[in-house]
């Protein structure tokens, strides 16, 4: 990301706890967060959400399939990462 000219962070916490690594990315008023666990990492791909659209959706969702539905979360082929993320970061600027 950083060589494509995008800042970028990782989260250095317990990185078993998920819901800790967004409210990180949240507070530091990330944009878009990079989701890769080890299910994406074998197919090829991530998850890159929009975390103000995500924000103003989650008040209705109650599950993680909701929430991989939602327009704030998509998943794209690893090797569009960047493409991806600069796509969404123009549509929350």
């Amino acid at each position: 990301m950083h060589n494509a000219g995008i800042r970028a962070e990782v989260y250095l916490g317990n990185l078993k706890n998920f819901g800790n690594q967004l409210k990180y990315a949240d507070a530091r008023n990330s944009p878009v967060a990079v989701i890769e666990g080890g299910n994406e990492k074998d197919a090829g791909v991530v998850q890159i959400k929009d975390l103000a659209l995500g924000k103003a959706l989650a008040a209705g969702i109650t599950s993680n399939p909701e929430c991989k539905a939602q327009p704030a979360q998509v998943e794209i082929r690893r090797a569009a990462l960047v493409a991806g993320v600069r796509k969404m970061i123009a549509r929350a600027g």
